[in-house]
């Protein structure tokens, strides 16, 4: 049984759990999807990074030998469960382990209010004190999505002394007010926050939620964060709003194509901070997940799969 483990960009999945006894190629490189039957021709079980690549009907048609499919986590919008299905592929997930988005969503906030690329740059160019920050203590943050992930962020602006207000499709306003956030409307909270951050989940109903108009709506003063998925905000929308000075800046951890391209807008737009999907790239969470793997794919071997998700 040949299996290939997908997009170990940093080369560390095979400290992350114990494959031994199984035969495991470990692809360090994406793979666009007309590299993936040639690279995975005659394996029959892939290992699936997030959403990092797509599992769609043509792929699944391309890859004749494939008969399990593990993605990291328990969901996985880039992997098409119909087309699985009817190519005879099982689909099976892992466990995650904490919050470990909330804090970059932290981390990506503090870069920027604080300046902290800018100073550390200008330090390193023996220059000392190049501008002033802010202080979050007093300022409104505004969730967008107050579900598991969009609670715990709350929680942590509510200890930085922050203000927070929620809004989503479905926001049970008792729910909100019990974790001493203000529910709102989708207007009200952009109009209101000094800082908006994205918590929802990537469908039909929230592609292009954030575009021109909302950007529109928000403070000149105010940040924009997206740990959730890239295609959530319109992102022309967002490099037109950065370069008018018309957002005061925004921390960007997701991105509509992943890697994110060589000469991409985003590269050179203003007043930025932008990491590479870190937001679940932790060694507890790959220990986890790949842990889970491991028995995801000795369980199905064994004919008893777990956490089946097909």
């Amino acid at each position: 049984m040949r299996v290939a483990v997908l997009d170990d960009y940093q080369r560390v999945a095979h400290r992350c759990a114990d494959w031994s006894g199984l035969d495991v190629d470990f692809v360090h490189e994406h793979l666009a999807p007309e590299a993936l039957r040639d690279r995975l021709s005659g394996v029959e079980v892939v290992v699936a990074m997030r959403e990092r690549t797509a599992f769609g009907a043509a792929e699944f048609a391309g890859l004749p030998d494939l008969r399990l499919l593990v993605t990291t986590g328990t969901a996985n919008a880039a992997i098409d469960l119909d087309a699985a299905r009817g190519h005879g592929v099982v689909v099976c997930g892992t466990r995650m382990v904490g919050n470990p988005t909330a804090e970059l969503t932290f981390g990506l906030l503090l870069a920027l209010v604080r300046r902290i690329p800018a100073e550390d740059a200008a330090l390193r160019a023996g220059r000392w004190q190049t501008g002033l920050g802010l202080t979050l203590e007093g300022l409104t943050f505004g969730t967008i999505g107050l579900g598991r992930l969009g609670a715990k962020v709350a929680g942590i602006a509510q200890a930085f002394g922050m203000r927070v207000l929620a809004w989503s499709q479905h926001l049970d306003p008792a729910h909100a007010r019990d974790l001493g956030v203000d529910p709102v409307g989708k207007d009200d909270l952009l109009r209101r926050s000094d800082v908006v951050s994205i918590h929802t989940r990537l469908s039909e109903r929230t592609r292009g939620l954030i575009g021109a108009r909302e950007l529109a709506l928000c403070k000149p003063t105010a940040f924009l964060l997206n740990t959730s998925r890239g295609p959530i905000v319109d992102t022309d929308a967002l490099v037109a709003a950065l370069h008018a000075g018309t957002i005061a800046g925004a921390g960007l951890d997701v991105f509509d194509v992943e890697p994110l391209p060589a000469g991409h807008p985003l590269r050179s737009a203003p007043r930025t901070v932008l990491t590479p999907h870190l937001g679940y790239v932790t060694e507890p969470s790959y220990e986890r997940m790949y842990a889970d793997a491991v028995e995801d794919v000795t369980a199905w071997a064994a004919g008893d799969p777990v956490r089946v998700l097909t």
